[in-house]
């Protein structure tokens, strides 16, 4: 497709030379820019089917971004910046589909997978850094553009619908599965229950805290910006220092069919959890004692869903061969048993940081 007319709309440096597809994103269409004056930048379609209030997320984006680009003025460092339209707007509403524009973050890698502790010791400290910005910025500004995300206990209670409704009649085929969720219910209300009973404060959070949702400077190795902030939303810090640990710390592939090869990595656990609380200054008592029991509550919900999708007839999740989200639920569940052996060390780990 010819994106001529939509870039025109945003304020760009010179004409448009180079538009190719960029990335390894699967939610929204993603492109590289290029300009005859030389400048860079990142045009994306946004997927309204999923993000259904564009107004809304992009009014999330345009706060945070706005209020850690103040802080980083004071520092000079860079972070992610929207490019406005013509009219001044931060996205464009158009016949094909809705648009924005990021200045494109030069001389830096967004890493798929956890090639060096190093990389992830650097989206540690990223996703710390954006805590610590984002400290004094009232959530409550912000929209639940996906309500619920992390919401566990409604997670269960959605999974146990699901099992009783059988709608493709896989039930049977997966009780052991199943059974491993409902054993452990007790983990649904762990982190809901300090968040809406107030023991622990409601944050910014990103909700899709993976090491390549970091920017890693080419030449330096440290983290440049957090990218891809479409789930930014009211909630708790360990929804995302657990979604970090349940991603980094796998030793085998999200998908692994053969379980042998997916371990819990507890020296990556140690070395995420070091960035992270030497970044992070504004935790409290009760957070910090509630990040290793987060790796596992995060690793439940995940694996929740990717069973309940198998359940509902991969629906949600996309596929590329016959149970993979059964494969996925199960490598969730392996991480889990390997956690729970493993909590007390994990939580002398955060102790000792």
């Amino acid at each position: 497709m010819d994106y001529t007319a939509e870039l025109g709309a945003f304020c760009l440096a010179g004409e448009p030379v180079i538009v190719r597809p960029y990335g390894e994103g699967h939610i929204n269409q993603t492109y590289y820019v290029e300009t005859d004056a030389g400048k860079k930048y990142i045009l994306q379609r946004i997927n309204t089917r999923l993000f259904t209030d564009v107004s809304a997320l992009m009014r999330n984006i345009e706060l945070v971004t706005g209020h850690i680009a103040q802080k980083n003025r004071l520092t000079g460092e860079t972070g992610l910046t929207l490019v406005r339209t013509k009219d001044g707007a931060a996205y464009l509403q158009a016949d094909s589909g809705a648009y924005r524009v990021y200045d494109f973050i030069d001389n830096a890698t967004s890493h798929q997978i956890v090639a060096a502790p190093a990389l992830f010791y650097e989206s540690a400290v990223a996703f710390g850094d954006f805590q610590n910005k984002l400290t004094d910025f009232d959530a409550a500004q912000l929209t639940e553009v996906l309500p619920d995300f992390h919401n566990t206990v409604k997670r269960l209670s959605d999974f146990e619908a699901s099992r009783k409704r059988d709608a493709v009649g896989r039930a049977r085929e997966v009780e052991k599965e199943i059974d491993f969720v409902l054993r452990r219910r007790d983990y649904a209300d762990k982190l809901v229950g300090l968040l809406t009973g107030g023991a622990i404060p409601r944050r910014v959070t990103h909700n899709d805290t993976k090491l390549n949702n970091v920017m890693i400077s080419d030449t330096t190795g440290k983290a440049v910006a957090v990218i891809d902030l479409d789930t930014v939303m009211p909630g708790s810090c360990l929804y995302d220092f657990g979604d970090s640990i349940r991603f980094g710390c796998n030793s085998g592939a999200e998908d692994e069919p053969d379980l042998k090869q997916v371990n819990f990595r507890i020296d990556l656990f140690e070395t995420y959890a070091e960035g992270y609380l030497k970044t992070l200054t504004t935790l409290t008592n009760t957070e910090k004692q509630n990040l290793a029991l987060s790796a596992i509550v995060m690793t439940y919900e995940c694996g929740m869903r990717f069973l309940m999708d198998h359940l509902d007839g991969d629906v949600y999740f996309r596929i590329k061969r016959p149970g993979h989200n059964l494969d996925r639920a199960r490598t969730q569940f392996k991480l889990i048993e390997d956690m729970e052996s493993r909590l007390n060390a994990m939580q002398k780990i955060v102790a000792a940081q």
